[in-house]
């Protein structure tokens, strides 16, 4: 166990983070999203919400300043809607840990599903919400 780190990251996903370079991404994704199908690396954190590993993730995560969209959501298919309750947590994590603080975009589901294909690790969580996944884009750590 380290101190000041959140009991939610296992060794892992530390390990993942650890080795992302600056401009990789790290989906972070609802328990009904297909990881293994897109992505050769999914760290399973089975139980947990996405907004609870937002706030476990991001005091350790700088997000990337120099991408106008370093989250990233998926839009909701045709006739079908997002729960605004699920972004707007979402939000109120990044403005908690990141000063950058940037609005959340949202891709069609299509082209969120290519992206994940080359982000560097998929986390699988146990949330149940629709539309629940993310993406956040590494940034550089300030000195």
């Amino acid at each position: 166990m380290l101190k000041g780190i959140s009991p939610l990251l296992s060794p892992e996903l530390l390990a993942v983070m650890c080795r992302m370079g600056h401009g990789e991404e790290l989906v972070i994704a609802d328990g009904h999203f297909p990881g293994h199908q897109f992505n050769d690396t999914v760290i399973r954190a089975d139980g947990l919400s996405v907004p609870d590993l937002l706030d476990a993730i991001l005091p350790l995560f700088e997000l990337d300043a120099y991408d106008p969209a370093p989250v990233i959501t998926m839009e909701a298919v045709e006739g079908d809607s997002l729960d605004p309750k699920v972004e707007d947590s979402y939000a109120a994590a990044i403005a908690r840990h990141s000063e950058l603080n940037p609005k959340i975009s949202r891709l069609e589901r299509f082209v969120f599903y290519d992206r994940v294909e080359k982000a560097h690790a998929v986390v699988a969580t146990g949330d149940v919400n629709k539309y629940a996944n993310i993406i956040l884009k590494k940034g550089v750590t300030p000195v």
